[in-house]
């Protein structure tokens, strides 16, 4: 599950439960809750998360295993 992915994530960046709960704004109960699978983590910090390990979103929540994320899309000027 997502969850187990988002501690990997963490622990392979050498990060605490700590850290990561700074840096989302949040307290650390909360987000070791996330990690725990015991409350669903909003779409935002799930942005944010990804951003932090420079994967995609699918990936952390396992819909892939492909760490990559993919390309940003361009905005298109207005004239």
């Amino acid at each position: 599950m997502y969850f187990q992915r988002l501690e990997d994530l963490r622990i392979d960046s050498d990060q605490t439960q700590m850290d990561i709960a700074k840096y989302l704004g949040c307290q650390r109960e909360v987000y070791r809750r996330y990690e725990k699978g015991t409350r669903q983590i909003p779409v935002d910090m799930l942005i944010q998360l990804a951003k932090l390990y420079n994967v995609s979103i699918d990936y952390i929540v396992g819909l892939t295993n492909e760490k990559r994320p993919y390309p940003r899309i361009k905005k298109a000027k207005i004239l």
